[in-house]
């Protein structure tokens, strides 16, 4: 489809109110060329001159990302409706050097940009919808029913984003009501008795009023057995609501509200163990979330300066409860119960002087208040196998045998975390030369009450010189410890950038910049139950001395990255094409292990030094009308600089969980269908993408190679729907999208099979 881009200042033209209201929302809120155009034959849509599709909240890095020094990819809404993606997860599958893997449940949703990522705890990447910050990394997965537009940037944005936006941003906009209207349903159904309903309906009640509605609903039956109890155990349940108001009533004032319900029930954690070649554990796994926001943006214009407040409240409540040995015994238990509620307000001020500086600059506040419950359940076969084996080999003449064959590890915490910031960004722009210099600082405050606790006892027996067996003694063990911890960190975030615009070639342009990032640091809220199991063993003579601050604690990751890059293009716009070149120096990175030994724990630890380096080339190329193709290629050399775990040097070792390669490509063609409204146009989409080396450890020990999934569609359109016959993995690939080692068995969990499905969707 063919775009024309407007800028400039707008407050001069000389239109009648309605058609100035109509413009401005589309250029405002997040108009869709292809709004207008759904269920339209392709004849009628080729001679629309349309916008891309930006929003109200579009406010910091602007609506064309081409123009701008990052390596980013934009999917429009037809876009994301044709390949279907509808989230984060889905979205990365055709960026380069973003990897978000599909293991475990929703709370898992680790996300890895150019070797940077983490497990748990902090992203290194960014998450806003309609620009509110998703602080909880917890929440990051989820599924939209009305995405207008999908923005997935690479590299540190810390100067405009702050904390833990080192890798990147992924800005995820929703559909404007002002700018489409009318209803819209879709029904899919798949592989795995998968099946996903949404609806949605958008109102101008006035010209200047809009109000938006939608739902959606998702569930499968999954596609792995529990050999325990041959039972599925990916199963899931999810849905959501949003409802939107846009106020835009011309002149100087714009609003924006959006209110989101998101409910996630599933079983998830298909983790197959190495030794037996099966999934098979006994104790119940799940987990469950029920997210609520609320987002409010204000802006005011007047000439040449544009103010801004975006302003969101957050609450989730959710709960995961595993098995945690991944076994049929009865080793342990854990739950992480945790309810959060934040506040954020970001305002931002925007500006120009003349026709070649402008400014933009800002002040952002947020807190999060959590307060978790974790406790960790140990039954008979653990206390026999990692507590009395272990005390009774020390000393078999006076073996132990507790109290009961269960006993509990409980742990409480609350978690208050506030920040502010003030940032500014300059932009000079010198003939084609445009110079960008941007500061941020940002101050964190993060405090962990907590509160252990156990209550138990054991009898210790004396083995007589006949074999037999006495009491010698029982203790009993009543912990109840609290403390109360603390850290604030501060960071100057600078960045500089330069870009030559290159005017023969239409939108084409090369960059350098340079900019630090960095991820907050905080609390392993998980390692307290291994402190408390610790101390037990401590009082029979066997256990470990903790530094609680030390091994709870950790700092922050920081980040320098260097990218060179290049946006190009064709005159006739056919053929575009992106390509960077970055290098980082990465220090106290944060890596997830799990500590030594039967432990019930993990730890995140600061890993000395590290440096990536690599390249993201993308290029799109219409070749005519009907037949085009596409295709991205990502590669990261991530390596340890300074790493020593106390056993192992892990010098030049490759950084686990990060792929090397990403590769994405595709074919389309479509075929007008002419004479009907039922049917005019059908499309077809053969595409591939390929992941690997992924290394699962620090040493290098285990990795997944690099693997190849191909995927294929039909579409069939008419003017009021469209039609997608799909598959997924066609050839059926083997892979794993996750391993990891817990008191000593290894696991790994294995990457969905084929899939084939069809997706149906109206338009009134």
């Amino acid at each position: 489809m063919r775009r024309l881009i407007f800028v400039g200042n707008f407050a001069n033209m000389r239109y009648n109110a309605l058609f100035r209201t109509i413009f401005a929302a589309t250029v405002a809120l997040g108009g869709s060329p292809a709004a207008f155009a759904d269920g339209v034959s392709a004849s009628v849509a080729d001679t629309v001159m349309s916008l891309d599709e930006i929003s109200i909240t579009a406010i910091k890095q602007g609506s064309d990302l081409r123009h701008r020094p990052v390596s980013a990819v934009v999917i429009d809404r037809r876009e994301a409706e044709q390949k279907h993606l509808f989230s984060a997860k889905s979205a990365s599958e055709i960026a380069p050097n973003i990897h978000i893997p599909d293991y475990g449940s929703r709370i898992t949703s680790t996300i890895y940009v150019r070797g940077l990522g983490s497990r748990i705890d902090q992203p290194a990447v960014g998450l806003n919808v309609d620009n509110v910050p998703i602080l909880n990394k917890n929440n990051f997965d989820f599924d939209l029913a009305d995405v207008s537009r999908i923005e997935m940037i690479n590299g540190p944005q810390s100067s405009l984003f702050g904390r833990n936006t080192m890798g990147g941003v992924i800005n995820l906009y929703t559909l404007s009501p002002l700018s489409y209207q009318g209803t819209r349903l879709m029904a899919e159904y798949g592989s795995g008795n998968s099946l996903k309903v949404s609806a949605g309906h958008y109102a101008k009640v006035k010209p200047y009023l809009g109000i938006s509605a939608s739902a959606q609903y998702y569930s499968t039956d999954g596609f792995f057995t529990n050999e325990f109890n041959s039972e599925n155990c990916d199963w899931e349940r999810q849905g959501g609501a949003r409802l939107k108001v846009q106020y835009h009533p011309g002149g100087e004032w714009m609003l924006e509200n959006v209110a989101a319900l998101s409910v996630v029930r599933q079983g998830g954690y298909p983790y197959r163990s190495i030794d037996s070649g099966s999934i098979s554990y006994n104790d119940t796994c799940f987990y469950r979330r029920t997210a609520i926001s609320d987002g409010l943006t204000v802006r005011f214009n007047r000439g040449n300066l544009s103010i801004s407040g975006v302003t969101s409240l957050q609450y989730s409540d959710d709960n995961m409860t595993l098995d945690q040995d991944f076994l049929p015994l009865d080793y342990f238990t854990l739950t992480q119960a945790n309810r959060e509620f934040s506040i954020t307000e970001d305002i931002i001020a925007r500006g120009s002087v003349g026709e070649n500086y402008r400014w933009l600059g800002g002040l952002f506040g947020f807190f999060r208040h959590s307060h978790m419950d974790a406790p960790v359940t140990f039954n008979d076969y653990g206390i026999a196998n990692l507590i009395e084996d272990k005390r009774n080999n020390a000393n078999p003449n006076y073996p132990i045998v507790w109290d009961s064959r269960q006993f509990l590890l409980g742990s409480e915490f609350t978690m208050p975390n506030y920040g502010l910031a003030l940032y500014h960004q300059s932009e000079y722009s010198l003939g084609d030369w445009t110079f960008t210099l941007g500061l941020r600082g940002d101050w964190e405050h993060c405090g962990l009450r907590s509160h252990s606790f156990s209550n138990t006892g054991y009898s210790i027996m004396h083995i007589l010189a006949d074999g037999k067996s006495e009491l010698f003694r029982h203790d009993d063990i009543n912990i109840d410890d609290r403390s109360n911890l603390s850290k604030s960190f501060f960071q100057l975030l600078p960045k500089f950038s330069v870009s030559y615009a290159i005017s023969s070639l239409g939108k084409s342009n090369i960059y350098a910049s340079v900019a630090k990032g960095y991820k907050a640091g905080g609390y392993n809220t998980q390692m307290f139950s291994d402190v408390l199991q610790q101390r037990i063993m401590g009082m029979m003579g066997i256990g470990m001395n903790y530094d609680v601050d030390q091994i709870v604690g950790y700092k922050p990751e920081k980040a320098w990255t260097y990218e060179v890059g290049a946006h190009l293009e064709s005159r006739d716009a056919r053929i575009s094409s992106d390509i960077s070149l970055f290098y980082i120096n990465c220090t106290d990175q944060q890596l997830t292990v799990f500590p030594d030994g039967t432990t019930t724990g993990r730890i995140m630890t600061n890993a000395g030094k590290s440096r990536s380096m690599g390249a993201e080339v993308s290029i799109r190329a219409d070749i005519t009308n009907r037949f085009g193709l596409s295709a991205s290629y990502g590669f990261t050399d991530a390596k340890f600089v300074e790493y020593n775990n106390g056993k192992l040097d892990m010098k030049d070792k490759t950084l686990p969980y990060a792929p090397k390669n990403t590769i994405y490509g595709e074919v389309y063609y479509s075929i007008p269908v002419s004479g009907t409204d039922y049917l005019q146009r059908i499309s077809l989409n053969v595409n591939a993408k390929a992941v690997g080396d992924i290394y699962w450890d620090e040493a290098n020990l285990n990795k997944q190679g690099i693997y190849g999934l191909l995927g294929a569609q039909v579409r069939l359109e008419g003017r009021h729907y469209s039609l997608d016959i799909w598959g997924k993995n066609l050839t059926d690939s083997s892979y794993s999208t996750f391993y990891f080692v817990s008191i000593g068995h290894g696991f790994l969990q294995q990457g969905r099979p084929r899939q084939i499905g069809a997706t149906l969707r109206c338009y009134f």
